[in-house]
């Protein structure tokens, strides 16, 4: 540095700069926006499903068979698992929660086997996990989140199990409140918690795919407006009644390859808005076909999107190309309506050691702009984000990035070693120069009833022009390259009206059902010109 000349000092110091604020790293690129921030040097844990709590607290979990992670339970708490090969007696943790405000790590005790296992919010906001491996294969287990101070833990269902063991299922959340959960390794059927009468349901959509060695692990699954579900995996798509068990129509074959695990791309719902009637599915990235199969490293990624309005009467496919050709990216959806593309690589598979050539840049989807100028390239971070990392949205608007073990034991002497260290991305709206038309939230109801009309009070330090939105969006189960029962939802509002001392009155519609919006907590967000507020969490009920 000390022998650069002056004029390249100044150029360096202009593309790049490094700020060191109360331990946290904020690394930024001057040409691209976004900006980066390093949470947690040591996690203890590298988080292969993530999901954040109404308490602002994060909950991390990996396999209970991954060897020694480098986080111990609590003196006096371990766990004995015959089927454990490699620690019978296992004092180490292998889930934790994370408290946002001090960025405090407080080890949990997950007891059977959750690798590749899936989860969901209940309304209550109760996160319920399902399946696993090995001893978890057909458990059902719970964590009812509290206060960060507290002790709250992982509890195992001893009255109730799984019908089906599930490994690599998806679950989402329907109108009623009720989880459903779709499919699995070896497992074509779709089933419900609390359990149906009817108990487990063939599915041979899936099983179609598995007879033609077609990816059906880890299907995408979307709750539409009109209550039904779209379900997708490999390059087929249906629409579902999860009250009949039906299927009501199949969709036009998605060109490209496989789409979903092992050969993940990722997949999203927009924001639903206007009258709700209206459903689009994003579905981007993925493996060329025959990577899984050869376990190859280098064969590209491919970069193509496929967009549908699946509500629509005659569906189908738009395509277009995201700037990089992407496997294992996690598709977020921000407080926006715009989507962060994010973590992954450009070469190879999902699957342990069976990538290459990290994707370190995030894309910014803009879903109201004309195909060709929806993606923008966002500021790189530096921690390749491999198999079984995390994109989780935060009520601050950041978003949280987490794990990364691309090998079957924690190994940290490798090309991309197990990944301990959480971050946290910023999109460009969280900016020092949007400060001055960032909302704050002032009073806003802790719940809401489906049709309920409201009052929200948000404050701007400069006068307001145009119409602040105010926008719920749910907490998901993040795994694998999808987060499992992501919605955004823009409610009905009425233009702000001046409250005095820089606050404005906004009047707001709450949305008019449940397949619009499960039931259960969701982050409310007030969003001035593209910029939003950090989220109150709202009780959304019957």
């Amino acid at each position: 540095m000390g022998s650069l000349p002056f004029q390249r000092l100044l150029l360096f110091l202009a593309f790049n700069s490094i700020a060191v604020l109360q331990n946290t790293i904020i690394f930024a690129t001057a040409q691209l926006p976004g900006t980066w921030e390093l949470l947690v040097p040591n996690a203890g844990i590298a988080s292969m499903h993530t999901a954040v709590t109404r308490f602002n607290t994060v909950v991390l979990l990996d396999r209970t068979n991954i060897g020694p992670s480098r986080r111990m339970l609590r003196k006096g708490h371990c766990r004995n698992d015959r089927s454990d090969a490699v620690l019978g007696h296992d004092c180490y943790a292998h889930s934790v929660v994370l408290d946002l405000q001090t960025n405090q790590i407080r080890p949990l005790m997950i007891l059977t086997d959750t690798w590749c296992s899936s989860g969901q919010f209940l309304p209550d906001g109760t996160l319920i996990q399902t399946g696993g491996s090995m001893d978890g294969f057909k458990k059902i287990r719970k964590f009812e989140p509290c206060e960060p101070n507290g002790s709250c833990d992982w509890l195992e269902l001893q009255d109730v199990e799984l019908g089906n063991g599930r490994w690599y299922a998806t679950n989402q959340i329907l109108p009623d409140g009720s989880v459903v959960i779709v499919g699995g390794r070896g497992t074509n059927t779709v089933e419900y918690y609390p359990p149906r009468k009817n108990g487990v349901v063939p599915f041979p959509f899936l099983a179609d795919m598995e007879d033609n060695q077609m990816d059906n692990l880890y299907p995408y699954v979307h709750l539409l407006p009109n209550g039904h579900l779209f379900i997708f995996a490999n390059n087929k798509a249906v629409m579902y009644d999860p009250q009949t068990n039906q299927i009501i129509r199949d969709y036009p074959i998605l060109d490209g390859g496989p789409r979903n695990y092992p050969s993940a791309g990722s997949s999203a719902m927009l924001a639903l808005e206007g009258d709700y009637s209206t459903a689009v599915i994003v579905i981007c990235g993925g493996a060329q076909y025959g990577a899984f199969i050869e376990r190859s490293t280098d064969t590209p990624a491919h970069g193509s999107c496929g967009r549908i309005v699946a509500t629509s009467p005659n569906p189908a496919w738009e395509m277009e190309d995201m700037p990089y050709g992407r496997i294992m990216g996690d598709m977020v959806m921000l407080p926006t309506g715009d989507a962060l593309i994010i973590n992954g690589a450009q070469a190879g598979t999902q699957g342990f050691e069976l990538a290459s050539n990290p994707c370190l840049f995030p894309v910014l989807y803009r879903p109201d702009q004309p195909v060709g100028l929806r993606f923008m390239t966002l500021t790189p971070g530096t921690i390749p984000r491999l198999y079984h990392s995390t994109a989780n949205l935060l009520p601050d608007g950041r978003v949280l990035i987490a794990g990364s073990n691309p090998h079957y034991f924690y190994k940290f002497n490798a090309e991309f070693p197990t990944e301990l260290r959480i971050e946290a991305f910023s999109p460009e709206y969280l900016s020092l120069d949007r400060t001055n038309i960032r909302p704050v939230i002032g009073e806003i109801p802790e719940t809401v009833r489906y049709g309920e009309v409201f009052n929200v009070i948000a404050s701007v330090p400069l006068p307001v022009v145009g119409i602040m939105e105010v926008n719920l969006v749910n907490a998901p189960f993040a795994t694998h390259s999808f987060s499992q029962g992501q919605r955004l939802v823009k409610l009905t509002v009425t233009p702000s009206v001046p409250d005095g001392d820089g606050r404005y009155r906004i009047g707001v519609t709450a949305p008019p059902n449940g397949a619009v919006a499960p039931p259960g907590y969701y982050m409310a967000f007030v969003v001035n010109n593209g910029v939003p507020s950090v989220a109150r969490w709202v009780h959304l009920v019957s």
